[in-house]
């Protein structure tokens, strides 16, 4: 058989639509509009563009719901400038691409978020065609965001563990990220797909409410807990690693009872814009060490390496450069 190569990521694809404000009004006032952009959103555009911008030497593949309309026509003319393969991502007149409006304070840099489920909510696993990808590693994001993917069955099954098992007889390695939803639907919604998965990513917010655990019980976290709920998650079925992220450090728990941990990049306080999309650029550099057949160890390190050049933008993606630029931040 011919060696799988390649990421196939789906889920989440929304546009961020970026209001540069001069305040943020009160009830019935008005704010002005200084500034208007676009950029990606979601699990599936950022982790497949980080991919793309670190010069990734292997097949990028994109599946998922957008609308037929200019957000969509964006994301899929982007999708092909970065040559990423579109053929399964689907476009779809029943709902408008999923879409964010992200309110941000000149003067002080706080932002506010208007989210569009849109055309992600119709995604399921009709959409998905195992048979039409090569790929090594299939990635969804996010769990919890993605209504069709998310939806329980009277076995306590959703959608998303059907597929990821489908995804692992038709011979991927699965990978899953969550959304940090402030809900009690953890446990019911995630746990479901844990034995279908191969690596898990969570901060230390979701695998507290994944597992019941306080991992920051004095405000810092706690490695000795993230550890602990790591090796619960595993418990629970997954098969190779845990990636837990917090901005001070991430660690990887594994099947095999090794824990490795990195310490993040120490960016200054002053030179970064912005940490949206950062969890999604620790996946990106974590998942091509994963692929290349690195070490955990090495992939950490380009994780959060990515993560930390992520924060030189106020979109997602923009600051990651190639593997080698992003390598010198682990010197600086």
């Amino acid at each position: 058989m011919t060696e799988r190569k390649g990421i196939l990521a789906g889920g989440n694809w929304i546009i961020d639509h970026i209001k540069i404000i001069d305040a943020w009004p009160g009830q019935d006032a008005l704010a002005n509009i200084l500034e208007t952009s676009k950029a990606n959103g979601g699990s599936p555009y950022n982790v497949l563009k980080d991919l793309a911008l670190l010069g990734a030497p292997f097949p990028l593949e994109a599946v998922g719901l957008v609308g037929n309309d200019a957000d969509g026509q964006y994301i899929l003319h982007e999708c092909a400038t970065l040559g990423i393969h579109v053929q399964n991502l689907a476009i779809t007149s029943a709902a408008s691409t999923s879409f964010t409006d992200v309110m941000t304070v000149k003067g002080t840099g706080r932002r506010t978020f208007f989210h569009n489920r849109g055309s992600n909510d119709l995604f399921s696993p009709e959409h998905v065609d195992f048979s039409q990808s090569k790929s090594k590693i299939f990635h969804l994001g996010y769990l919890l965001l993605l209504a069709g993917m998310d939806e329980l069955d009277a076995k306590g099954r959703t959608c998303a563990s059907y597929l990821f098992e489908k995804a692992q007889q038709a011979g991927f390695l699965t990978s899953a990220d969550v959304v940090s939803e402030s809900s009690d639907r953890f446990k019911a919604i995630v746990a479901p797909s844990l034995p279908y998965l191969d690596y898990l990513f969570v901060n230390e917010y979701e695998a507290g409410k994944i597992t019941g655990l306080d991992l920051c019980p004095d405000g810092n976290l706690d490695v000795g807990l993230a550890i602990q709920a790591g090796q619960q998650i595993l418990n629970q079925g997954v098969k190779q690693q845990v990636f837990l992220h917090h901005p001070a450090m991430v660690i990887a728990i594994g099947q095999n009872g090794q824990v490795e941990t990195q310490a993040s990049i120490n960016i200054p306080a002053e030179q970064i814009v912005g940490a949206a999309g950062a969890g999604d650029a620790f996946a990106a550099g974590v998942l091509f060490g994963l692929h290349e057949g690195w070490s955990v160890s090495r992939s950490l390190e380009l994780g959060v390496c990515t993560a930390a050049s992520s924060l030189y933008s106020a979109s997602c993606s923009d600051g990651v450069k190639s593997v080698e630029e992003v390598l010198r931040l682990k010197n600086s």
